[in-house]
Order: C-alpha cells, then structure tokens, then sequence
C-alpha cells in the first residue's frame, strides 16, 4: 500500500487547500515564528528556513556581483514599458541564479519603489520613477510583470512595492506626518500602488516609516481599506526595518511594543522586519501581546497564511514543477547588452544647439573633464559591478585614447600642521578587495579597513585630491587611489574605494578655528569627531576625547598646488570639443537618511563648467546625477546639455555612444527640472493640488518640463482621432519621422478638463509609448485610454466622478510640447453642490485650507484636522442647506473653540477641554443658512474638528 502524500505536498491541490492543510500542521509557537522576517526552519515537517526581503531595485543588491542596472529614475527616463519588463526578468533571473548558490539571497524582493517624485530634495529620489503616477505605474507594471514571470503558477520572485504610503522626506521620515487630503490620496498617492498590484505581479507592499494623517503607515486602515480590495490574491505586508519598533521608541503612539506589534498585525502587517536576524525580540512581543489579549489565533494565522501562500507561489514545496528552478543567468551576454541598451535609453538630451553628435571619425580631439568624468558611481541598492565602464572609458574606445584628454578637476591640495604634513604611507597592495564584494545581508554592518597603516604627520607632503561637494562636505583622497575613510579604530586611512556605507566614513567638513589664520580643523562628519595627530597615526577624537581641553582636533592650514578648474581649462583650451561631466555621488548630500539642501550645482563643479566654456565654447555638459538640478545660467550659456541617472555597468560607454552619434537620444525627464530653490514647495508640504507642485499643478516656467528630451532627429505629429466605446477612449494618431536620422521618440498622450467645476491637472499624461522609425517612415501610435481616468475624486459626495464636459486629449513631445488636440464630450449629470443636511461635513473633505494639518481621530481610524498657525482656514465650497439650517453639530477635541462662516455671518461654538485628542464630543450651536453658499472654518486653540452635522429649519 503505497503512502499518500501529506496534502500539502500534492501539487494536484490549489495553493489555498495545500496553504490550510500545512497551517493546520504548525504549531502555535511555530506559527509565531513565521511572523519574522527570518523564519526559522520546522524540521519535523520539512520546512526550510525563509527570509523575507531581498533587495533588487535596479539589480540584485548587497549580495556580491551581479549586473547592474541603471538606477530606478534613470529606467523611469526611458518611459519604455518594454525593456522595463525584460530587465525585470534579468533580474529576477539573476536572484534564482544566486539563490542556487547562496541561500541567503532571497526570493521575496523589495522592489520597486514607487513613491512619486514629488519633491526633487527628496534624498531618496533616485529610487523612483517618476512624479507622474499614471508613468510610475506603468514602470512599476513593468518591472513587477519581469520579476514575477509568467507562469500561471509559479513565480520567478515575489515583488513588494515599497513604500506605503505619501513618503518623500528623509528629514525626521521616522516621526514625521504627511497631511493627506482626500483628493490627493485617491487621485496621485494610491494610484501609483494601485495599478501594479490589479496588474496581479505584485507579492506585496512594505509600509513607509512615516505617519499620513498623524497615524503610523505600518497601523494604517488604508492597509485594508484599499490595498487589499484590489486583488483577490493574498498580498504579504513586510515592515520596513525597524519600523515596528518605532511605534514605540521614535513615534510614541503606543506605550508597550505589545500593544504596537498587535495594532500593526491586525491592521495587515504580516511580516516583521526588526531586530535583525534575531527574531526573539518580536515573536516575544507577538506572544505577549497573545497572552493579554490584544491578539487572537486568527490574528496569527490570517499573516501566516498570507506568507505561507507566496512560499508555495515561489516554488519552494514543488521544486520539481518550478520552472525557475534551475534558472543560470548570472552576467549573460544577454544581461550586458540589456545594460547597455537600458543606459543609452536612459539618456535625455536637454539642448542641442547643432553641436552634437560629435563625429568620431573627423579626427577631432575631445577633452573629457570633471569629477564624473572617470566615475562610475554605485549607490545604496547597487549590486558589485562585474564590469565597469565610465565617460573617460568610453570616449577613448570610440574616439581613441590618443585624442582623448582628461582632466578630473579636483583640487589637488597638500595639508599641513604644526608637526609637518599629512602623510600617507606606502602600503602592500596584496588582499585589495571592494568592500562588500562577497555581499552581506546588511551592508550597513561591513567595517572599513583596518589592514592598512593610518596617515602619518611627516616632513614628506603627500598630495590629495578635494572635492566639495556642496553644503561644506569634502573628500579628500590620493589623486589616483583611495579616498580618507575612518575605520571603527578611529583611524584615518587612505582605504576606501568609494564613499559608502550605511554612515558614510569618508566626508568631512573643514571648520574654521577663531585666531587662527587660514587654519581650520577637519571634522569627521561620520562619527562627529575632528581629526587629530598623535604619535601612532593620525584619527579622530573619540566621543569621550572631543570634551577634553587636551584633544579639540588638530589645527590644519591648506595648500593648493593645482586648482581644479586650471587643469580643466588647460585641457579644454587643448580640444576641439570638450564634455564636462558634474553631478553627484550617490552616497553624499541626497540619499536614503538625507534630503538635499538646494537644487544647486555644487559650487566646485559650476566653476568647472564655466573654466571650461571659457577656454572652449564647444562645451557640453553632461549632467549624470540621480536627480535634477538647477542650471539655468547652464542652459543659457552652454551648447549643448544632456542628462543621465547614474547609468550602472555600461553607463560610460552608453553616453559616449549618444555622443558619438551611434544612437539617437530620446530618453524623457520623468520629473520636472525647477529653475531655482524659490520655485519649489515646503519638503513636508504634501498636498500637490493647494500648493500646486508637479507638472500636474505648477503652473509656473520650469528649466526644463515632464516629458522633456530631444533626439538628433525631427517628429510630426497628425491625424490625432478619439473615439468613445462603452468606458474607454480609443485614441491613435500618426507620428512621422521627419528628419534624416533613425531615432527613437516618445510619443505623450495628455488630457485636459476644458471646464472643470474644481481645481484639476494643467494636463495629466493618459498614455505615452516609444517607438522608433527610419528616416520618413511613419507610425499609426494607439492609446486606450479608460474614461474612469478622466475624473477625479469628489469631495462633495464622497465617490469618484467623471463630471460631463468637455476634455483636450493632447498629443506631443513633452508636457509642454504639444503638437496637437482634439476634444472629446461626455455626457451625464453633474454631481450637484455638497448635501451638506444628508452627509454632514468631514472635516477633512475641505476645498482648500490655510494653517491646517490633517490628523489621526482615532489610532485605528478616521480623520481631523487641526491648525498648525493662528491664521488658518479650512474652505468647503457650494455646500447645500436647502430650505435653511437652525443648527450645527461640531464633533470636535481638544480645547478652544470652532468659527463657523456662511454668508459673512460667523458662529463661534466653544470646545471646552476634552480627554485627550482622541476624546472627540459633539457641541452644539445654533446657525442659520440656506440655499447654496460657501461655509469656512477657523480652528482656535488646540481643537481637532473631526466633522460637522447641520439640523434642519424644520427639525
């Protein structure tokens, strides 16, 4: 008699039988166990041990070599939906080639991101794609689809969309709250999670550390509400590392973690991501919180059964049938050439004034110059390069090594003290690894090398290379070598690569020393310490040092032996072309802990363009950066500009080609590029509509606009028609090439509210597609476009709405480059004013508001709104009293009192000081009104008014 399999091993079964049977078989505490990030193996059953999370944002991270991608804004560049896709599946091929040969990597990736590039200091803006949600989804569609596979059943990996939800600041990202109106969340913020997760490749979301409407994303109702009313398919939520603790030690909205770790399961969290590997911490918390009963067991099984689902969709119990199983892609020609062809799409040409292409075989001598101009820039989320390429590389292949000239423009300084010079000793070249080459499954714990001997003060000077990198920061290293870094001894050692690291060790910031002329001493921005001489080795102070008389940190004077900006003069003046390539490192000013300061181009690097152009007009900058700047005095002088994201592996031999004419330029800027600082909107200022950001509202003159980017050759666009079929617009139009080269060009679909009876998009991108044609040819390029998009959320109501009417469909170049229009007519009712007697007013339901925030009601639901200054306003717009009022209900905590104004008369009903701020009662007092008229709120005092109610004359 044969034995019959245990049912969850039988693959005839559908995952959710297999699912409860295997869960019936887990034991409470195991059960508790799979709640961590690192679930441990149950041997007795035949469970291998899992990890959520593996980072695989434009290539597979942390884990060693592998191929790497350009960044996430720069595959939003491309606006190309298809390669999106296939460097989804390279990837995803990548992670199971690596997960065969180590079982640290894991299958469940975190990725993308999908946050909306709102604000362009956001530091973590290079993890995005884009500020527009309908082009983020999109990408994001893409991407997931190529993680994901294709398989009915199985999945390559399992992708989880990070981070839910509103996160664009870095500044206090942990405490912070993002005031949320409703508008802005249905119509831009959920959007760009929404379409991934109907696309059906998406595993999951990770919550963002910060707060939205005063309550902590990883205890959000939205969890419920909205994300899982998309799909049928059970998504996993995994916390962001950290984040659950923080309900408690950053955010303080709890006063146990047994009662944070409970909110945050039953509001949807499955998967704890805290404390590392040492799951101890939070499955302790998990079964205390059982025991008071802040838990049940279904609280427990419904995340277990979520994991357990993406566990069996991932392969692990039919190894047999997985067909990614024996998946053996690592660093393919394939992977190389999808690198490449991803870096040159990346490529957005911003002006061309005639200069470029750049012949190659005219003989001509080109001078490549600036602080990028050699690099080839990783940052947090990159893999190792296996290959490496950069602007200098690439230049001297195509154009030949001998017409190249390079000049990098740092400040080439040697540093002195009262006991001789800093010096660097020779050191033994043997055992040089990258650091993090084998990978780590966190990188912010590999240590800086202490292998080599620390700097020395001597008679013999040894030269450094300086560069600023804006805001004070400085590197400092040997002119052709390794970079000053800190190790955890404290010394300072000519050791590192490459600036990295969770706490970057290779930044410093000189600071000046009163009655000391020119002398300066060096803090160490890392540890907070300043660098110091002492008899073994030149290191910095330790904490316990810096409060002693005897070891305030050297005093160091600077001599410049070469400024930067006469090297790259001399070179310029010596070519006949010159590329300046400036931008950042991606581990310095603008990065995940740290939003940027200014839109500006580094002092250091706008001095270097200007050498340059002096020397030699035919200067063209070259912008490789992981987000916009400034440059308008740039756009105004220069020739010719081009911008690139940090474009991984073949980013150097990708922008060369572009130079060189082998491939057209059409990438296209997935976020507008603001003229100056004074353009842009408070970091914590969310909402797009009353402040009017993005290109969706902004209606001022960017440097450059959404959508932007030039080819070497010239489009036509005709014959644009729209037609309506039941919910969806059929709209197709005629883009030829009219010019002499073949080009790729990106075709941009925008719609218009003619007449809208509320504030909405200037215009709003509905489709866009990149295509590419010969020299006259001509494509007929169609759109589907559901009417459902057209609308917006209605406040009034409560609903989503397509208000009749008129509405542009414009087709075009860029956002603002339209080439032309046509308008289509919908019928239907309009909406109608606010039945204000029927629905009452939530507070947060407001038309526009002035000196206000949105709050939590409660920690599990709900909204209020409350004043941030004295002069503050919340506007509701055509409310309906019908035949009159005699009354209003105000549902209100807090202490002070609520002005109420309609038809220039003001009610002032008092809010006497209620039980906390979640202590919400109802006051009452009398108001007369009637007809249709506009109502405003004033907030004094601490109230947060969470909605009001109105009784009728006749009541």
């Amino acid at each position: 008699m044969t034995e019959q399999p245990q049912p969850f091993r039988d693959p005839q079964l559908p995952f959710a039988e297999r699912v409860d049977d295997l869960l019936r078989r887990l034991t409470p505490d195991e059960r508790v166990a799979m709640l961590h990030q690192f679930a441990p193996a149950v041997d007795r059953l035949g469970l291998a041990a899992f990890r959520t999370g593996q980072e695989a944002l434009h290539g597979v991270a942390w884990m060693g070599r592998a191929t790497v991608f350009p960044q996430a804004v720069g595959l939003g560049a491309t606006w190309n939906d298809d390669l999106v896709r296939r460097i989804g599946e390279a990837v995803g091929d990548e992670v199971r080639t690596k997960r065969a040969h180590d079982d640290r990597v894991g299958l469940n990736v975190w990725a993308p991101t999908v946050n909306l590039l709102r604000h362009p200091l956001w530091g973590r803006g290079e993890e995005g794609y884009s500020e527009d949600a309908g082009l983020t989804s999109a990408i994001a569609v893409a991407y997931t689809r190529g993680l994901r596979g294709d398989h009915p059943h199985y999945w390559r990996t399992a992708p989880v969309l990070k981070h839910w939800l509103a996160h664009n600041n870095e500044t206090d990202r942990d405490t912070s709250s993002s005031s949320v109106r409703p508008r802005v969340l249905h119509e831009y913020d959920l959007r760009a999670f929404r379409d991934a997760v109907r696309a059906g490749a998406v595993a999951g979301v990770m919550p963002a550390y910060n707060l939205v409407n005063g309550r902590p994303n990883h205890v959000s109702p939205l969890l419920s509400r909205h994300l899982r009313s998309w799909t049928e398919q059970p998504l996993v939520v995994c916390s962001d590392a950290g984040a659950p603790s923080n309900l408690v030690d950053s955010e303080h909205y709890f006063d146990t973690h047994e009662e944070a770790t409970a909110a945050a399961l039953r509001a949807g969290v499955d998967s704890f991501t805290d404390h590392g590997q040492d799951s101890s911490v939070m499955t302790g918390r998990i079964q205390d919180a059982l025991k008071r009963g802040l838990l049940d067991e279904n609280d427990i099984d419904t995340a277990v059964r979520r994991l357990l689902h993406m566990r069996f969709a991932l392969g692990e119990f039919d190894p047999g049938l997985d067909p990614y199983a024996d998946t053996e892609a690592l660093d393919t020609e394939a992977h190389r050439a999808l690198a490449l062809e991803a870096a040159e799409q990346a490529v957005v040409l911003l002006k061309n004034d005639g200069l470029l292409p750049l012949d190659p075989d005219a003989g001509r001598t080109v001078a490549v110059v600036g602080l990028l101009a050699d690099a080839c820039k990783l940052d947090w989320y990159s893999g190792t390069l296996i290959h490496r390429s950069t602007p200098l590389d690439g230049l001297r292949e195509r154009f030949g090594a001998d017409r190249v000239i390079h000049a990098e423009g740092a400040d080439l300084v040697r540093v002195k003290c009262a006991d001789g010079w800093l010096h660097i000793p020779e050191a033994d070249p043997a055992g040089d690894a990258a650091r993090g080459a084998e990978g780590a499954l966190d990188p912010a714990l590999l240590a800086g090398r202490t292998d080599l001997p620390p700097l020395t003060c001597s008679d013999t000077p040894s030269e450094l290379a300086l560069v600023d990198w804006g805001g004070g920061v400085i590197t400092l290293r040997e002119p052709d070598g390794r970079y000053l870094s800190v190790a955890e001894d404290g010394y300072v050692r000519a050791s590192a690569d490459e600036p990295g690291g969770w706490i970057v060790q290779e930044t410093f910031r000189w600071e000046a020393v009163e009655g000391h002329a020119g002398g300066h001493r060096l803090l160490h921005i890392g540890t907070g310490g300043y660098v110091s001489v002492a008899a073994d080795g030149v290191k910095v102070a330790a904490p316990d040092e810096e409060n002693s008389a005897a070891a305030p940190g050297t005093v160091f004077e600077t001599e410049v032996t070469e400024r930067g900006e006469d090297a790259v003069a001399r070179a310029a003046a010596a070519a006949d072309t010159v590329i300046v390539v400036v931008g950042n490192d991606p581990h310095i000013n603008g990065r995940e802990t740290e939003d940027r300061a200014t839109l500006d181009l580094p002092a250091q690097q706008e001095r270097l363009w200007r050498a340059a152009h002096a020397a030699n007009p035919r200067t063209v900058l070259a912008v490789t950066s992981a987000y916009p700047y400034a440059l308008a005095d740039a756009a105004a002088t220069l020739p010719a500009l081009l911008w690139t994201a940090h474009g991984g592996q073949a980013a150097g031999t990708a922008l060369t080609r572009v130079l060189a004419g082998d491939v057209s330029p059409a990438g296209r800027l997935p976020q507008t590029w603001y003229a100056s600082d004074a353009e842009l909107p408070g970091l914590l200022d969310y909402d797009i509509i009353g402040s009017r950001q993005t290109y969706l509202y902004y209606d001022g003159t960017p440097l450059y606009p959404f959508g932007h980017g030039l080819t070497y050759s010239d489009f036509a666009y005709s014959d644009l028609t729209a037609a309506r079929e039941g919910d969806l617009l059929q709209v197709s139009l005629n883009v030829t090439n009219t010019g002499t080269v073949a080009s790729d060009e990106v075709a941009q679909l925008y719609v218009r509210a003619v007449a809208p009876s509320v504030p909405r998009p200037l215009r709003q991108l509905a489709g866009h597609r990149r295509l590419h044609l010969a020299p006259g040819a001509t494509e007929r390029v169609a759109f589907t476009v559901p009417v459902e998009e057209l609308g917006h959320w209605d406040v009034a109501h409560g609903r989503w709405t397509v208000e009749p009417g008129a509405y542009e469909l414009q087709a075009g170049a860029s956002s603002t480059d339209i080439r032309t229009v046509t308008v289509v007519t919908l019928d239907g009712e309009p909406a109608g004013p606010r039945p204000v007697l029927v629905r009452g007013l939530e507070a947060a339901d407001y038309d526009e508001q002035l000196g206000t925030e949105i709050v939590d009601r409660a920690k599990t639901d709900g909204d209020a709104v409350t004043a941030t200054a004295e002069a503050n306003e919340l506007l509701y717009r055509r409310c309906d009293f019908g035949a009159g009022t005699n009354g209003v209900e105000v549902l209100a905590s807090g202490e002070g009192a609520v002005l109420i104004t309609v038809d220039g008369s003001t009610v002032t009903v008092p809010v006497p000081a209620t039980d906390g701020p979640y202590d919400h009662r109802t006051f009452h007092a009398g108001l007369t009104a009637s007809g249709v008229d506009d109502l405003r709120v004033a907030l004094r005092g601490t109230v947060r008014l969470a909605r009001l109610g109105f009784t009728g004359a006749g009541a």
